[in-house]
């Protein structure tokens, strides 16, 4: 009876994920959800998260590095189970605020750029430091203005509701 009440619980909780995401969001967590189920089978397994390194363009991806991936879900990856999944990481996300006061602590004039080597130097060097890869990918998608300044406010913006401000 006990594995029964469990399963009954857990599907409970499942659906409360529904709530924690506006429309908008679900709907793009769905379009993710269906581009990485390869097979369109309903369920993201190891063969899924294969072919969706490779569209990546990784190819040589470890076994090992998969089976952690699916180990993280408690049961088959469906959408709900998907959408749970992203819901208990993004818990944990700083709102836009926090990022922005982060930012803050760096710019005491208030103007909303920092000199983006600057930035660069204080994410390689202070706290959980970044790599040159991780400051270079940043770059590259937020690439600094032709004086060289980071519009910090804009990245967070993008960082929080994924586009650019009006």
């Amino acid at each position: 009876m006990a594995p029964k009440k469990a399963k009954k619980r857990l599907e409970g909780a499942n659906s409360n994920v529904f709530s924690m995401f506006e429309q908008t969001q679900i709907q793009e967590f769905k379009e993710a959800f269906t581009i990485m189920d390869q097979n369109r089978d309903g369920f993201i397994d190891k063969n899924d998260l294969r072919d969706t390194f490779a569209a990546l363009g990784r190819v040589n991806v470890k076994n090992e590095e998969i089976d952690e991936m699916i180990k993280e879900a408690p049961g088959p990856i469906n959408f709900t189970v998907f959408l749970t999944m992203f819901g208990e990481k993004l818990k944990g996300a700083d709102p836009e605020e926090t990022i922005l006061n982060a930012f803050k602590v760096f710019d005491p004039e208030g103007k909303g750029v920092l000199k983006a080597d600057y930035v660069q130097e204080m994410l390689t060097t202070q706290a959980e430091r970044f790599s040159k890869e991780e400051v270079d990918q940043m770059f590259a998608a937020f690439p600094p203005d032709v004086t060289g300044n980071l519009d910090y406010k804009n990245l967070v913006h993008i960082i929080t509701h994924g586009e650019e401000k009006d």
